[in-house]
């Protein structure tokens, strides 16, 4: 089966075709750096992180991914005068912090990173196309506002399927200059509060970009004219991704065949907020949670599924980890685990991927192997055992949860190969000596023995071929409540 993606402008599985063979550009909606990032924030980079491997591994494309940053708009502004210090700071700040949450959770770094005040003169550029095309005009008022005239597109409102006469106003402007109360602002000039800084000389006016003009033009100058994925959160469709492809197929371009969306990481049924109080942040929550354990959290919802956050939910993931985890110790202590051949994955693994990322069914043929292979550790069948932990570790590192991928300080260097071997022995010395005890009926001494290995963090589990042993995992349990003071508040807008 081909690979097959959810697309939102046509609301509908299609088979994904590249525009050029072999090769994959996209684009997707980073994050407005007004704030430090949360995990609703976090999670469609996770998400599309899956479908970029996705791709790369499983279909062998050459990927170009493209993931801004917006790091001047109304909000930014605001924040800015609020704690009392210059906007760039700001967000430059909370850019780093990003980077290091991304980082952290093992999101692969983007192609390019373009930040939105870098790319003024294409936005000046896409702007004067537009006017000269008679879908923008500039404020009779002399403001130096610039709107999108959206009843000059016919098209406009199919992406979000919706009619215009529906839609209510777009309130990122004064309206006093506008055609239409629904026209939306490419451009806007500069208000007397504002900073000179944060302002930009062109034909039109002193001034800066407006929202939805900066991603058309940066996914211009680093994609094309035309590409192939448009990603970002579904509470982008209306009104930043519509504005998007109105503006830049109004000015003659192709812009994106493929529209995909991500869903929610909700709290009590509510988008994770500010203003709802219970943002998380992803530095916080990491000061409780091992990385693989809130990457796996985030990647093992289907993309367009809501994650529904509650304090027993990184337990549930931090379980799952430690049952991977187990088994590849228990598999690497009968001998070298060789990763699966991308060509061999396991069939039904291929096909809960290509069915537009379907990532619950591909963990779940996951968690089945990993059941085989300790069954067939119990079994002594060391051949079968490795073999399903090559394939766990081919199958995981697909989906960025791979427990011995240097990311997560696994694999190791020579030294670590030879410390694991010198920890195999001595524990097995222990073992052995409590099996001797235990036939000699001194089960004081085999509990002493066991206790002494607990202490030191070493989980020993009976099985009809013997014990076996594993390490215990540090805490990675989440038990941060929403509604605690470890909550702290995050950005109010999740992306753009």
């Amino acid at each position: 089966m081909s690979l097959r993606l959810f697309d939102t402008a046509t609301r509908e599985l299609r088979d994904f075709t590249p525009r050029e063979a072999g090769k994959v550009g996209m684009y997707i909606c980073g994050l407005t750096t007004q704030g430090a990032p949360h995990i609703g924030h976090i999670r469609f980079a996770v998400a599309f992180d899956v479908l970029r491997r996705w791709l790369e591994t499983g279909h062998g494309y050459d990927v170009t991914l493209v993931r801004n940053v917006t790091d001047i708009d109304d909000k930014v502004l605001r924040k800015a005068a609020e704690a009392g210090e210059e906007w760039f700071a700001l967000t430059y700040r909370n850019e780093r912090l990003t980077t290091e949450a991304l980082d952290a959770l093992g999101v692969e770094p983007a192609t390019y990173e373009p930040r939105a005040t870098g790319h003024v003169p294409d936005m000046v550029t896409l702007m004067e196309t537009l006017i000269e095309k008679g879908h923008a005009y500039a404020a009779p008022d002399g403001s130096g506002d610039v709107y999108f005239d959206v009843r000059s597109w016919p098209e406009y409102g199919s992406l979000s399927n919706q009619s215009l006469d529906d839609m209510v106003a777009a309130e990122d402007a004064d309206p006093r200059g506008k055609r239409d109360p629904r026209d939306f602002a490419l451009w806007k000039g500069r208000k007397a509060e504002e900073p000179e800084s944060a302002s930009w000389p062109t034909p039109f006016g002193v001034g800066r970009p407006g929202w939805h003009l900066e991603c058309s033009a940066m996914a211009r100058r680093w994609l094309g004219d035309e590409f192939d994925i448009h990603g970002g959160g579904i509470d982008l469709r209306f009104p930043h991704h519509e504005n998007e492809q109105a503006q830049s197929r109004a000015a003659g371009l192709g812009f994106a065949r493929y529209w995909l969306h991500n869903a929610w990481v909700t709290v009590k049924g509510q988008k994770m907020g500010k203003s709802l109080g219970n943002s998380l942040e992803v530095r916080h929550l990491l000061e409780n949670t091992r990385p693989i354990v809130l990457r796996y959290y985030l990647t093992a919802a289907h993309y367009r599924s809501m994650i529904e956050y509650h304090p027993g939910s990184l337990d549930e993931a931090a379980a799952a980890v430690e049952r991977i985890e187990g088994f590849l110790e228990r598999a690497g202590r009968r001998g070298t685990i060789v990763p699966l051949a991308v060509a061999d994955l396991p069939a039904a693994f291929v096909e809960s991927m290509d069915d537009d990322l379907g990532v619950s069914g591909a963990l779940a043929v996951v968690h089945d192997t990993v059941r085989a292979g300790n069954s067939a550790l119990d079994e002594d069948d060391d051949e079968a055992a490795l073999a399903a932990a090559g394939s766990v570790v081919a199958m995981t590192d697909v989906l960025g949860v791979n427990p011995l991928a240097p990311h997560w300080g696994a694999g190791g260097n020579g030294e670590e190969a030879a410390a694991t071997v010198a920890l195999e022995a001595l524990v097995r010395a222990q073992l052995d000596a409590r099996q001797t005890a235990r036939q000699e009926r001194d089960f004081a001494r085999a509990d002493e023995i066991r206790d002494t290995l607990s202490a030191v963090g070493i989980e020993i589990t009976d099985t009809p071929s013997g014990a076996q042993w594993s390490l215990a995992r540090p805490s990675s349990r989440g038990t941060t409540d929403p509604d605690s003071t470890n909550a702290a508040p995050g950005a109010e807008k999740a992306q753009g």
